[in-house]
């Protein structure tokens, strides 16, 4: 029932009703008597969260309802609120046809396998506990979540922010467009996608920066653009970084628990070398940084020099904030875009993410030649769709444990070579066989890739 970010799939079929109202019926059976909920811009939203919310106060739970926000903004909220649970309707990048739930912890840290399995048992089963007619839950509002996480993101990174700019920067500094920033602030594009994101957009201007917005009206049709935020999808915040005098393009997903960026001449960075940078500014000698499988090997280079070591987990933000949890773990990202600062909150934040980077470009300077610096490998990736990826992953995992030597089976199968590597594993959201392939050649990029590909399409 529940894949590596939740529970997703196409409302009407998957994800319905009777499921959103049997999964808060769990949640309130399991335990929880106080919990927070809240939705995405997906007109599905409404009803999937009233129905949570009825499954809830049926088991005799008390629901606060915050109406439509940001993922992060609800996984943070359950502390806010003292709630013992959080409950967020979300597809997050999925197309709008699709919806989904997800649940959270007091600490912002996603349920982990163990909290995910007895709710599924639960609505396996239709084992809940119905509370009598006068011990129902109780259900209020709260409006004010989406102005506390923006008050959040300014405490998290304004004062140390303006410091490091003033050490790095002093009153003025040149952008990578040419134009000239007082004290370090500078000149943002934030797309939205149509999703609930706009709290970034509103932090950044706090912390003083200058803010233009893209599809900054939520709707969950995602008229604009497709939710995720891919190169391909984020053309249109490219040209207008590039053809405008801003610093620094930010693209959200429909839920802002991703971020991805834009130099001043329009590059989409690489989520790999997002990973590197945000990690080597976050980690110390002697600490570690958790990132999933898929990872390139730029980030363990950039690191390993700095003392700084990588803990390969799962993919999934979920068994990444899982890893994050560990004292010596300072920060966790994935190459998709969700990034985790333990020291803040365990949900991945796109807002704070997006705080983080334009301080991190104010104090050290222009983004492209932030990315420049770090030294990248020829990277391949790309997916095979099918109906039967349990089935394809069993019989390729078959055949490559017997054909290889160095196989690492954490999550899918990765295969170690002297000059490469390459990984076959099936994604957690969506009917995909996933492949992905590195070399320190594009040549040998290429092959590795077009043998994995080789190995899940003829299987």
């Amino acid at each position: 029932m529940f894949g590596t970010s939740g529970i997703r799939g196409r409302v009407g079929e998957e994800v319905t009703c009777d499921l959103a109202l049997d999964v808060g019926r769990a949640l309130a059976t399991e335990g929880s008597d106080r919990v927070v909920v809240g939705r995405d811009a997906r007109e599905s939203g409404r009803m999937l969260a009233d129905a949570a919310v009825a499954g809830l106060r049926e088991c005799g739970a008390d629901a606060i309802h915050l109406g439509a926000v940001a993922t992060p903004t609800l996984a943070r909220s359950v502390g806010w609120r003292d709630a013992d649970a959080g409950l967020m309707v979300t597809a997050s990048h999925n197309p709008a046809p699709d919806n989904g739930l997800k649940l959270w912890n007091p600490s912002g840290q996603a349920f982990d396998e163990s909290q995910r399995e007895a709710i599924a048992r639960r609505v396996r089963e239709g084992e809940f506990d119905l509370a009598a007619w006068d011990e129902l839950g109780a259900v209020g509002e709260w409006d004010g979540a989406t102005e506390r996480h923006a008050d959040a993101l300014v405490e998290a990174v304004g004062t140390v922010g303006v410091a490091a700019r003033g050490d790095a920067a002093g009153p003025d500094r040149r952008t990578d467009s040419g134009a000239t920033t007082e004290s370090g602030d500078l000149s943002i594009v934030v797309d939205v996608g149509n999703g609930v994101g706009g709290v970034a957009a509103d932090a950044l201007h706090r912390l003083g920066h200058d803010v233009q917005t893209l599809n900054a009206q939520p709707d969950g049709s995602f008229p604009a653009r497709p939710s995720e935020p891919t190169a391909e999808n984020c053309r249109t915040l490219c040209s207008v970084v590039a053809a405008t005098d801003a610093d620094l393009g930010i693209a959200h997903d429909g839920d802002a628990d991703r971020m991805r960026a834009v130099t001043a001449d329009g590059e989409f960075v690489s989520g790999d070398v997002l990973l590197a940078l945000f990690a080597r500014e976050a980690a110390s000698e002697g600490q570690r940084v958790a990132a999933p499988v898929d990872t390139s090997l730029a980030v363990a280079d950039l690191l390993e020099p700095r003392g700084v070591s990588v803990s390969r987990t799962r993919v999934g933000d979920v068994y990444v904030a899982e890893r994050a949890t560990d004292p010596d773990v300072a920060f966790g990202g994935e190459p998709s875009g969700a990034w985790i600062w333990p020291d803040e909150t365990l949900c991945p934040d796109g807002p704070l993410a997006a705080c983080r980077l334009a301080e991190l470009v104010a104090a050290r300077g222009p983004l492209a030649e932030l990315v420049g610096a770090v030294e990248t490998y020829p990277l391949r990736r790309g997916s095979v769709e099918t109906d039967r990826k349990e089935e394809v992953m069993a019989r390729v995992g078959e055949r490559v444990v017997a054909e290889y030597e160095r196989v690492d089976t954490l999550d899918g199968v990765r295969v170690e070579g002297e000059d490469g590597w390459f990984l076959i594993r099936a994604s957690g959201t969506e009917p995909l066989v996933r492949v992905t392939a590195e070399a320190r050649r594009d040549d040998r990029a290429d092959d590795l890739f077009a043998e994995a590909s080789t190995l899940v399409e003829s299987t």
